[in-house]
Parts: structure tokens; C-alpha cells; sequence
């Protein structure tokens, strides 16, 4: 069928590229399984019906066109850990309670820790939506971060650049937090020219994983990211990714709480400026509710302009008996003039019937009232703009638990706004 050998062919030049031996052997070939019989995401698939997946279906990446240097977040105490184009540096000593190593060096081994999670959330997670960019990560992915926290508090922070102008870049995070311990994990900058980046995450109970993400202000980004997790009973996971520009950007959360009393929140920011280089920006959420008296918050606001483009397909999914669920689901954006768009599609599916979930999308321009009312005040209409668009950005912001990296954010959103100068 033509459709058919179109989105397969391009395939078939990227698997031959697969490793082989190590730990990741086995998980590497059910994926490159999943990944034939399903093939490459086109436009017809539901979830990307907003969004053309071409340039990350293709063989090759584009080359990189003027990436722009940008300073990484700052953590303190975080362990620090540079990829260039999908290279790593060498680790930095572990502390006592963390196990760290590199995928490359472990997966020389036929037994690691990692091997059982190593593709397996991302197996579970190919149903009931199926999800071929990530399975052609755990089949092409040598490079990645293999970490276990087995006790105390951690930071650590994952520091991209891009490497050559063509790096086509690949990298599978495996992470392990043990009962009780507490990791952050901090990412920032541009790992390639064309990237896909994944993590798999499981929570043991009463664990804690808490995680930001700046993507990186290039205009010409092309970049797919899916996180997936597994949430222990009283364990708490929370991710917030910040964005700017971008010509193509998909980010995918598939949380899965297994544990009574869990707590799951994913949350983002997305500005947009469509005058340089077209812009698309697509968050696609999929949390499953498996446990009783559990919570979660999907919390995602876009500011777009000069025809920018934003996404958002977020589904709240209850399972029988997982009763006492609190499920609650916003996307909203805001469009600073009338080329710009913003397509939602959010979703509840529920089987049981002692749950509280909510879910709403709203697409507006500026309040004229209120900036009425700080022009009266003598405000300049630009800065007027620019302080209404941080008030509507607030409650997403705050989902970010660390006051620093939050003051961090912020900043990048006032520099892109023009505020950067002002008093």
C-alpha cells in the first residue's frame, strides 16, 4: 500500500543504524517489533492530526542554522552533567545514596539494574496510544543517563548543547527512586540539531521526583521528548517544561499512578513568535489513575504571536476502582494578534463513580479592560502587555516547587517579553 511503504521507508534507513548486545538487547528488539508494525506517525493518527511529524519522520536531521548560545539553569549543589551532540562528559563522582553511570558504559554489561526498566514504561506505555517516536529511541538511543537514588536528597542538572550542525541526536535517561529518597532533576539548552530525549521514571512508595526543563530559545528547534513514569503508592511526581520558539517541538508525559495516594502534576510554559521561522508547540498529556485517594494537575499555558501555532491533547484516564480520584486539567493560551492559533483537544474517561475531575481549555487576546487600566496609569502599552502576559502565566509557574529555579524562569519569560531592562 503506498501510504504504507511512505511512512516505512525512512524507517527502514534508521533501524539499520540499531545497536546491538548488552543489557538493552532484549528491550531493544520488542521495540524495533512495536516500532515495524506500527510505523512512523503521519497525519492521519489521531494525535497528530495537529501536528506534521515529517521532519522527525525523516531519515536525517536539517542541518542547524545559527544555534544561539544560551546559559544553562543555575542549581546550586546540583551535580552537573554536559551532553555535546549526544556525547557525554565524564560523570562526576556519585554521592552516597545515588548510583549514576552512563548508558554507553553500562550497556557493555549483559545484567544492570536498569534492564528492567530500560523500554519497559515505554512498552507499557504504546497502549492504548501508540507512541513510534519513542519506541525508535529505545531501539536507536546508545547514550543516556542511568541514575538510582536509593536514599537521601539529590540535584542533579543535564546540561545540552547541540554539538555539530547536523548532530541527529538520541538519548534514554533510565531513573530509579528508591522509598523515601527525593531527586531533582534539571535540564536546559538544545541537545541537537534534531533531538529525541527519553526518561523513564519509577517511583517506589513514598518517593519524590521533581523535574524542570528549559528547552532552549533557537528558532530553528526540532525536538521530540517523552516522559514516562511509574508512581508508587504516596510518591509524589512533578515535571514543568519551559519553551520558546522552536519550529517543531512535541514534549509527551504518560504518567501511570499505581500506588494509593500518589500525586502526579506536569505543568508548562510555551512562548511563541512565529516571525523568524513558522513555530509549533505541542504538549500531549496521558495520565492513568490506577489507585485510590490519588492527584493530578495538568497546568499549560501558551503565549503565541506572529502565527505561531500551539498544541495541547491532554487526557485524564480513570480505571475501575481507583475511587477518590482528583483529576483536574487546564490549557489555556493567550494570542497577541489574530495570525496565531491554539487547537486543544482535552479529555476525561472514567470508570468509577467516587471522583472528582474537571477539564477546561480557553484561547483569548489581551484583557483590554486591564490594560486599559495600567495605560491610565501611565504604564507604556508594551510593558502594559508584557505584565498582563506574566499575571496569566502565574499559576503554571508556580507548579515549579524550588523558589530559585522558578526566579530562573521567570526571568527567561521577562527577557522574552522585553521587560529585561526595565526597573
Amino acid at each position: 500500500m503506498a501510504t504504507e511503504a511512505k511512512v516505512l521507508a525512512p524507517l527502514d534507513i534508521r533501524l539499520a543504524r540499531a545497536p546491538a548486545g548488552g543489557f538493552t538487547s532484549a528491550a531493544r528488539a520488542a521495540a524495533h517489533g512495536r516500532l515495524v508494525a506500527m510505523g512512523l506517525p503521519g497525519r492521519r493518527d489521531e494525535y497528530w492530526r495537529y501536528t506534521d511529524p515529517a521532519e522527525l519522520n525523516a531519515p536525517a536531521a536539517v542541518t542547524a542554522e545559527n544555534p544561539m548560545p544560551e546559559a544553562p539553569l543555575s542549581v546550586s549543589g546540583a551535580l552537573q552533567i554536559r551532553f555535546d551532540g549526544g556525547v557525554a562528559a565524564p560523570l562526576p563522582q556519585s554521592p552516597e545514596g545515588l548510583d549514576l553511570a552512563l548508558l554507553s558504559a553500562a550497556d557493555t554489561q549483559d545484567i544492570h539494574w536498569a534492564g528492567a526498566l530500560f523500554g519497559v514504561l515505554e512498552g507499557e506505555g504504546q497502549s492504548p496510544v501508540k507512541r513510534p517516536l519513542a519506541a525508535l529511541n529505545t531501539v536507536l538511543a546508545t547514550e543516556g543517563l542511568l541514575v538510582r537514588a536509593g536514599s537521601g536528597s539529590h540535584a542533579i542538572h543535564v546540561d545540552y548543547s547541540i554539538g555539530s550542525m547536523g548532530s541527529d541526536t538520541y538519548l534514554h535517561h533510565c531513573i530509579r527512586v528508591g522509598e523515601g529518597a527525593d531527586l531533582t532533576l534539571i535540564e536546559s539548552g538544545r541537545a541537537g540539531a534534531r533531538s529525541n530525549i527519553l526518561i523513564e521514571v519509577d517511583l517506589a512508595p513514598g518517593a519524590r521526583f521533581h523535574h524542570v526543563r528549559a528547552q532552549g530559545r533557537d528558532a530553528d528547534r526540532r525536538t521530540v521528548t517523552h516522559i514516562f513514569a511509574r508512581i508508587g503508592a504516596g510518591a509524589s511526581f512533578k515535571s514543568f517544561t519551559f519553551g520558546e520558539n522552536g519550529r517543531l517541538t512535541r514534549n509527551e508525559a504518560i504518567l501511570d499512578i499505581r500506588g494509593d495516594h500518589a500525586v502526579a502534576h506536569v505543568a508548562g510554559v510555551a512562548l511563541g513568535n512565529g516571525a523568524a521561522v513558522p513555530v509549533l508547540h505541542d504538549d500531549t498529556v496521558f495520565i492513568t489513575h490506577g489507585a485510590v485517594g490519588c492527584e493530578s494537575r495538568q497546568v499549560f499555558k501558551k503565549v503565541l504571536r506572529n502565527g505561531a501555532t500551539g498544541v495541547f491533547q491532554g487526557k485524564i484516564l480513570v480505571k475501575p476502582g481507583a475511587q477518590k480520584t482528583d483529576g483536574y486539567q487546564i490549557s489555556q493560551s493567550l494570542l497577541l494578534d489574530e495570525d496565531s492559533q491554539f487547537l486543544a483537544k482535552p479529555e476525561l474517561e472514567i470508570y468509577a463513580d467516587d471522583v472528582k475531575c474537571s477539564h477546561g481549555s480557553t484561547t483569548g487576546a489581551i484583557d483590554e479592560t486591564a490594560l486599559f487600566y495600567l495605560r491610565s496609569r501611565g504604564v507604556e502599552k508594551d510593558r502594559a502587555t508584557a505584565l498582563l502576559v506574566l499575571s496569566f502565566l502565574a499559576d503554571a509557574i508556580a507548579e515549579i516547587e524550588d523558589p530559585d529555579l522558578a526566579d530562573q524562569i521567570v526571568a527567561r519569560l521577562e527577557d522574552w517579553l522585553g521587560l529585561g531592562a526595565a526597573e
